[in-house]
């Protein structure tokens, strides 16, 4: 095999970057969420994957080096689940969750939001959620397509229900100024859907905690299914997904309140959503990666603490699981 300069030898299966240190999983998942992936052909992601086969037979053709061998893998890990082998729709890859979830966000933080816009960028905003959600889950188990729309439903309402009541409190508020309310108005979008979207992993990943989730042993090897290890799963996702709104919905009312005082900007308002259209996009891409950093993506956990027949089951100290995205 041939040499490549400051790429590592390659690993199959096994990320580039040291996944124990947050910035090892920065580089990692910005790799993942690449959008450049979205555009990979059906021949290179077959040819990919063949050549990621042809290493795990070793039938490696001669002059293949380790970029190119890490190159496939990051493909293959962008568009393909781990767990089910299949392709996952583009819209609802991390690869294209900034590239169609942007339209969604400058939606939300449009100002001067009626009762009827709210309830429309909210739903399509869980709707996009509950898809990414879904289809970044730990699928180890088989989700019934009745508890997918159980799920949805109950999310979306949530975020609806959430985003409304806070928009009529405010309008109820009269002691505020009509300039503060409005200020105050372009801050709901957060809460209303970071809490939306702890209800959403919980609900469209409800499955994983009646069932469990796959754990494996140091040599890939399934264990047993764990609710416990689908707990923490979805506790880590769920806290990921309240991280990641935070910047992209307070940031921009912040720079966009500032950006209008300019008197460039007061001459020339036809500029606004142009310019507040490039905030909420550099926002989420520099969000996205940051916080589906906090977790690696297989966690470990130590057996011991995982139910007893687990523990019984296997002399590996610490067990592996996909805890999704």
């Amino acid at each position: 095999m041939a040499e490549s300069g400051s790429y590592p030898a390659f690993q199959l299966g096994r990320p580039r970057y040291d996944q124990s240190s947050f910035l090892g999983r920065l580089r990692h998942f910005i790799d993942i969420i690449d959008p450049s992936t979205l555009f990979v052909s059906e021949k290179k992601l077959t040819g990919c994957i063949k050549l990621l086969d042809d290493y795990k037979r070793g039938m490696l053709p001669s002059g293949i080096s380790d970029h190119q061998l890490w190159e496939a893998q990051k493909v293959k890990q962008a568009i393909i689940h781990p767990d089910t082998g299949e392709k996952i729709f583009m819209p609802f890859r991390m690869s294209g969750y900034v590239p169609f979830g942007t339209p969604i966000v400058i939606g939300l933080l449009l100002p001067n939001q009626t009762v009827l816009s709210t309830i429309i960028w909210q739903w399509l905003n869980q709707s996009h959620n509950a898809c990414v959600n879904y289809a970044n889950r730990n699928a180890t188990k088989p989700t019934p397509t009745s508890k997918f729309l159980q799920g949805y439903v109950g999310a979306v309402t949530s975020a609806v229900s959430i985003a409304v009541g806070l928009n009529v409190l405010i309008q109820k508020a009269n002691k505020l100024s009509p300039a503060t309310r409005m200020i105050i108005q372009r801050f709901v979008p957060f809460p209303a859907v970071a809490c939306a979207n702890i209800c959403n992993v919980g609900l469209m990943r409800h499955n994983e905690l009646s069932e469990g989730v796959d754990v494996l042993d140091n040599n890939g090897n399934v264990v047993g299914s764990s609710k416990i290890a689908a707990r923490h799963a979805i506790m880590e996702t769920a806290f990921t997904r309240v991280v990641l709104p935070m910047p992209i919905f307070v940031l921009p009312p912040i720079i966009m309140s500032y950006l209008e005082r300019l008197r460039f900007l007061q001459s020339n308002r036809r500029l606004m959503l142009p310019i507040h259209s490039f905030v909420c996009l550099v926002t989420f891409g520099l969000s996205l990666p940051v916080a589906i950093s906090l977790f690696p993506q297989m966690s470990q956990i130590e057996a011991s603490r995982l139910e007893p027949e687990i523990a019984m089951a296997t002399d590996c100290k610490i067990v592996t699981y996909n805890k999704g995205l």
